[in-house]
């Protein structure tokens, strides 16, 4: 495990007003149920207002008979104390943000029937007023210093044809006209010429003016510290569609944004014609780019002073390091008086969300570390990182106010994600408890680290979720759960799926095999044009691991994941018949179907080369090749939408398995992407993954289903 100097040991106190859970819940506590996923609510986008009294927060709950997901937005004491709802119960908000002055918070909601807008809240009371009126709506905002201005976030709109628009034909659906090298995009569809671009919007008098132009997306605005320049992240190489490069630009805001629009001009942001942009008027500066290419510059975040911006980059340029590298940590002055500087230059591991800290000598980011995600400081002149929250958690997200304070959204094997609040080189305590009263009621599993060696002699970790009553000597049944990307990686946080399968009676076993991004920049390459290499070695020796430890059994064996973990399921059921149930779920299958049909056109160029140029070699990594050798009974899952990885991969798997007489079933769940989103079809998911499991690993009757 990386060790960094001067750990800081928290004290997590549980709120003192955290809701009464009656006795006998206390006395009886049960194990968890599908039903759970919407008893449980989601805590999100943590914000302590300027002055570090209050934090406001997100709160998402599954409403299982409107069958959405809500967002409130709530605001807590940061020292701790009762929560208060800030945002109406029958509508989503998110994205909260403090003025600067904390006298109003600003949030993102979509209401009555119009698109997703600026509002903002006075914290002294009242109701939510609508801020921004743009016809096609608002993807992001952020508040200038002085409080004054907002940055918005602004796609190009649609042309509308004034003659046609009330006429029948304007309801007929149109073609769409391609003309772009990537043109899908999973969650949008087909992709047009429509672009994102960045605006400034006056507070007080509703003006509005464009700054940025071209055929190019922007993203991730940060003011300056002086309200006169806005740092953002594009890809504007000649064709961006072409690269994966993203760099880090700087844009003078212009003082004088134009008079107020009328009525009728209101919300016609971007005056771009369909297919094209909106041109840049005379007296607009162009942007100047501080970092360059071939890497991914991204987060921009600006040093007290104006002089700098940290950024997160990639660790390496190779073709393997920017499709499974690890992140590292930069900063660049704005002015271009040096080069790029690196940050943190001994940490070989996945970083992310930089923040200068007020005095501007230290450098606050995430960092996933074996299994830990941890809130870390790097000295600006010392080049020493140590952990402002480390140890056995995960830290989502989090939010410092100019003054230091801070609030960081944590999770624990037992403790979905709460706020908590303090200050590096301090204590942090919990304030919030969303779901103590639901998890006083559970039973949970103990989950345990273990670390075995692979095939090839290289230490791996894995996570070992046991069931709640567990008991030493006993062999259990046992699922290998596979997590997705590959760059990510399995941590502390709580992990429903883990604890539901627990709860059914399965030890689940979840690797940081090959190719997770907590282990450096050579264990995340390896996966690199070898899926069915190292990633598979790891994955077995994983189960192996646990047989020997004695918890699992040899003969109840069941594998599965989402997404890369369904692509290695896919690889695993190809080359051994150990697994009595397999359940893959947004996986591929037959690689070459995939080219110009998903949205990685780039990374399969940049990994296997063009199919037609290279075809023996995309049919001997496609397990659709090896389809035979399946003996294992097989639950195949995908949206009907989704253009990560589209269902066709699942249907060419369950259509061969289907004709050669195996044991499999394809459910497809209409209008979802990559991310199963409905709450009906969540619950769905987890009951027919218990189901398959039970049925073929434990020897269940198969259940019926009327669905």
């Amino acid at each position: 495990m990386l060790r960094m100097p001067q750990l800081v040991v928290l004290a997590t106190t549980a709120c003192v007003l955290a809701p009464a859970v009656p006795l006998q819940a206390q006395e009886t506590p049960r194990l968890l149920e599908v039903q759970d996923l919407f008893r449980l609510r989601r805590v999100g986008s943590p914000a302590i207002s300027p002055d570090g009294e209050w934090v406001a927060y997100t709160v998402t709950t599954l409403l299982e008979k409107e069958d959405r997901a809500r967002t409130r937005i709530w605001m807590a004491p940061a020292a701790g104390g009762e929560a208060v709802p800030l945002t109406a119960e029958g509508v989503s908000s998110s994205s909260p943000q403090w003025s600067p002055d904390g006298r109003y918070l600003g949030f993102l909601s979509a209401r009555n029937g119009d698109e997703t807008q600026v509002w903002v809240l006075d914290r002294r009371g009242g109701e939510a007023q609508k801020l921004t009126d743009v016809k096609q709506g608002v993807e992001g905002f952020e508040w200038s210093p002085d409080g004054r201005r907002l940055a918005l976030l602004i796609r190009d709109p649609e042309q509308d044809d004034e003659a046609s628009a009330d006429s029948a034909d304007s309801k007929k659906p149109k073609p769409w006209v391609i003309d772009r090298i990537q043109f899908k995009r999973d969650g949008r569809g087909y992709l047009d010429r429509r672009r994102t671009h960045l605006y400034v919007f006056d507070v007080a008098t509703r003006a509005m003016r464009q700054v940025t132009f071209g055929d190019y997306d922007d993203a991730s605005p940060a003011w300056s510290p002086d309200g006169r320049m806005l740092a953002f992240v594009s890809n504007r190489d000649p064709d961006p569609d072409t690269t994966v490069n993203s760099d880090v630009w700087v844009v003078p805001v212009p003082e004088d944004l134009g008079p107020p629009p009328s009525a009728g001009e209101r919300g016609a942001a971007g005056a771009a014609p369909s297919g094209g942009q909106a041109s840049a008027p005379p007296d607009t500066v162009a942007p100047r780019r501080l970092t360059g290419p071939p890497g991914r510059d991204r987060s921009p975040a600006w040093s007290p002073d104006g002089r700098w911006i940290a950024y997160v980059t990639d660790a390496s340029t190779t073709p393997a390091g920017l499709s499974y590298g690890t992140t590292a940590l930069a900063i660049v002055n704005v002015e271009g008086e040096a080069r790029p500087r690196p940050l943190a230059r001994t940490l070989d591991r996945g970083v992310a969300s930089p923040r200068f800290t007020p005095d501007g000598r230290g450098v606050l980011f995430l960092v996933n570390d074996e299994g830990e995600r941890a809130l870390a400081r790097v000295d600006i002149e010392t080049d020493e990182v140590t952990r402002v929250i480390g140890g056995e958690k995960s830290v989502a997200s989090y939010h410092m106010n100019r003054d230091g304070a801070i609030a960081a959204l944590v999770s624990e094997p037992h403790l979905p994600g709460e706020v908590f609040t303090g200050r590096a080189g301090g204590e942090f305590t919990r304030i919030t408890s969303v779901n103590d009263s639901v998890m006083a009621m559970l039973r949970l599993g103990a989950v345990e680290k273990t670390r075995f060696r692979s095939k090839d002699g290289t230490p791996v970790d894995a996570f070992i979720v046991k069931p709640p009553d567990f008991r030493p000597g006993i062999r259990y049944p046992t699922i290998l759960w596979i997590h997705g990307g590959p760059t990510s990686q399995d941590d502390w946080g709580f992990d429903f799926t883990a604890q539901l399968y627990a709860a059914n009676g399965y030890v689940v076993v979840m690797t940081n095999y090959r190719g997770s991004d907590g282990y450096g920049r050579a264990f995340a390459e390896a996966v690199f044009r070898r899926w069915d290499g190292k990633p598979l070695e790891d994955l077995l020796a994983s189960v192996d691991h646990v047989i020997g430890l004695g918890i699992a059994d040899p003969d109840r064996l069941g594998v599965g994941g989402w997404s890369f973990g369904g692509i290695m399921t896919n690889i695993i059921i190809t080359n051994t018949t150990r697994f009595k149930a397999a359940m893959t779920g947004a996986s591929e299958v037959l690689y070459a179907s995939n080219y110009g049909h998903d949205h990685y056109q780039r990374m399969w160029e940049t990994e296997y080369g063009f199919p037609w140029r290279n075809p023996d070699l995309w049919e001997r990594i496609s397990p659709f090749y090896r389809i035979e050798r399946i003996r294992t009974p097989t639950l195949i899952m995908g949206g009907e939408e989704d253009w990560n990885v589209p269902i066709i991969n699942s249907e060419q798997l369950y259509q061969g398995l289907r004709r050669l007489g195996r044991a499999t079933q394809l459910v497809v769940y209409p209008g979802e992407p990559h991310g199963i989103r409905r709450p009906s079809f969540q619950k769905d998911r987890y009951e027919r993954w218990l189901a398959w499991f039970g049925r073929y690993v434990k020897g269940e009757a198969a259940k019926a289903t009327t669905r």
